[in-house]
């Protein structure tokens, strides 16, 4: 009986041992200094969720037509449907032609990720640490400097492409023809292409940047340990 008694006292004792070494090990970890290869982790993995929730919004059916990111016309496009709303054909031409520019933009941003994750996974720890340590909006004019050439230039033709999907480019170009017809006013260049792609590009930084801002503020948004320990460095600045 004393054995049995000795013996499950000695068990008690070690699983009480390698409870405390076990919380031990925990405490240590997290109060360890994180690695190089840690902090460019922790921040990769959040710019790539941030990015990917951005352009997968925008992407969406109306992310771009109703929300805050709708591309509206410029000034000298809102003379012409001013002009022309007394045409036939051509009552409800803003409203027409901005469901299809905005349209072509959600088309174009679904190019836009991959773009965006091969320059994240390009950054040295040097960028890393400068957008860790950074102001709010220090990713996003990373990404923006990286990548708004060839985000140009991947955007470009799909919106060219889509535009014409949703007629858009005709409709317009007729609206132009129309609209210059009109005595004695000036005459407009129907071409849409690089408005809406400029326009659709900076909805895009804005949406990267209000998801980088999201990370940085709102602790909830670290959902991982890995995340919560990185991000601690930036609070801590």
């Amino acid at each position: 009986m004393i054995k049995k008694i000795f013996a499950l006292l000695l068990i008690t004792q070690l699983y009480a041992c390698a409870e405390l070494q076990s919380a031990l090990g925990t405490i240590l970890e997290e109060n360890a200094e994180l690695t190089d290869s840690q902090i460019s982790a922790g921040l990769k993995e959040a710019l790539n969720s941030g990015v990917s929730k951005g352009a997968a919004t925008l992407s969406q059916t109306d992310g771009y037509y109703k929300s805050s990111y709708k591309i509206l016309l410029p000034a000298e496009a809102r003379k012409v449907t001013d002009k022309l709303k007394n045409i036939p054909g051509f009552t409800n031409v803003e409203e027409i032609i901005l469901e299809k520019i905005n349209r072509g933009a959600e088309d174009a941003a679904k190019k836009a990720k991959p773009i965006f994750v091969q320059a994240i996974k390009n950054m040295t720890f040097r960028d890393v640490m400068n957008i860790l340590m950074g102001e709010d909006d220090a990713a996003t004019r990373y990404l923006e400097g990286a990548t708004s050439n060839k985000l140009y230039r991947e955007f470009n033709p799909v919106i060219v492409e889509s535009l014409d999907k949703f007629n858009a480019r005709q409709y317009w170009s007729d609206a132009i023809t129309a609209y210059n017809k009109i005595p004695f006013v000036e005459q407009i260049n129907s071409d849409l292409d690089d408005y809406v792609t400029q326009e659709a590009l900076k909805g895009l930084f804005s949406m990267v940047e209000k998801e980088e801002k999201n990370i940085r503020n709102n602790l909830a948004a670290r959902t991982t340990d890995l995340l919560k320990r990185v991000f601690a460095k930036q609070d801590n600045k």
